[in-house]
């Protein structure tokens, strides 16, 4: 079979990847400086904020699909609260935009009280992808809320792909501080070669190039992309569509079937398609399979972007099916 000539055009735009990247890179730079100095960003992020009931769909479930969400349910007539509640806060600035902390006061928020079935306060959840998680009611020592909020944030990012990023100043509705120009980066001639030959079909060497980056800079955030771009497309490229796509009709239960089929939906621009048909994947089977499955599509998530609405809507139907 002759090699198709195949690219992710109309798909997944480099240059977009390019910005995100450079976004995520700063804002890596920005904690690991609050981790040094024990202090949080100052460029205006928003990392504590109260929330009411008329603001919980914009400010919680919408923002759970981008980083994880710490709810503190809290009164002011609560004496633990106000141990907790500081507490919490200034984790919320040594984490750096890993999590968010919304701030609930139950006494004016009854109904969202009610809804998260708080027994008692204070109580703390988290939202992620739209889904709700108890972490812990009443006092507990900072090491120990340390773990939970370290288990937190690796699950978000290892079961749906959510990494926690510095919010837009802009979105706090606060100016941005101005910025001095980012110096180009030593493996920029690096990531162009490979940008250029996955652009040219160069599938091999875009990986090789892609991988040589990530040999010096294993958390490079385009490099990371590239290699996910260019390596499904070397999966695709000698598959016989329409012999994937039959084996997969006839095989719904078959997990190696239905992820061959997902990767080809994706080349072909069938995002939610590729999606659709892992999270179903996920959700009739166990064990390896399912595993099998889940991974896929974090990896596809990383192919077409954090911030494509394809891939929030999905994150959210993947916490259902895992929840």
């Amino acid at each position: 079979m002759q090699p198709r000539n195949m690219s992710m055009s109309g798909v997944v735009d480099l240059a977009a990847v390019k910005a995100a990247g450079e976004a995520k890179q700063k804002a890596e730079q920005a904690r690991a400086e609050a981790a040094r100095t024990g202090r949080a960003p100052t460029s205006g992020a928003r990392l504590v904020f109260d929330v009411d009931e008329a603001g919980f769909q914009q400010d919680v479930l919408q923002r759970s699909t981008e980083v994880p969400v710490v709810i503190d349910f809290w009164a002011e007539w609560c004496e633990p609260c106000k141990q907790l509640g500081p507490l919490l806060e200034r984790l919320a600035g040594e984490y750096a935009g890993k999590f968010v902390l919304a701030k609930i006061d139950v006494d004016a928020n009854q109904m969202l009280f009610q809804q998260f079935g708080v027994q008692g306060i204070p109580a703390v959840f988290a939202v992620v992808a739209g889904q709700p998680i108890p972490l812990f009611q009443g006092a507990a020592p900072e090491s120990q809320i340390r773990e939970v909020l370290d288990q937190l944030v690796q699950a978000a990012e290892q079961q749906f792909g959510i990494v926690g990023a510095l919010v837009d100043p802009q979105v706090a509705g606060e100016e941005p501080e101005a910025e001095a120009p980012v110096p180009a980066g030593p493996y920029d001639a690096l990531l162009e070669a490979a940008n250029q030959a996955l652009d040219s079909g160069d599938l091999g060497g875009a990986i090789q190039a892609y991988k040589n980056v990530l040999s010096d800079d294993p958390a490079n955030p385009e490099a990371k992309l590239g290699l996910a771009q260019a390596e499904l497309l070397h999966r695709v490229q000698d598959l016989d569509p329409q012999a994937v796509r039959k084996e997969a009709a006839e095989n719904p239960a078959d997990v190696p079937a239905q992820i061959r089929a997902a990767d080809l939906d994706l080349v072909g621009g069938h995002v939610e398609d590729a999606f659709g048909r892992l999270i179903d994947a996920v959700k009739r089977t166990a064990g390896a399979d399912r595993e099998a499955a889940r991974v896929r599509l974090l990896e596809l998530f990383e192919v077409i972007g954090a911030d494509d609405p394809r891939v929030t809507a999905a994150r959210t139907a993947l916490a259902r099916v895992l929840f």
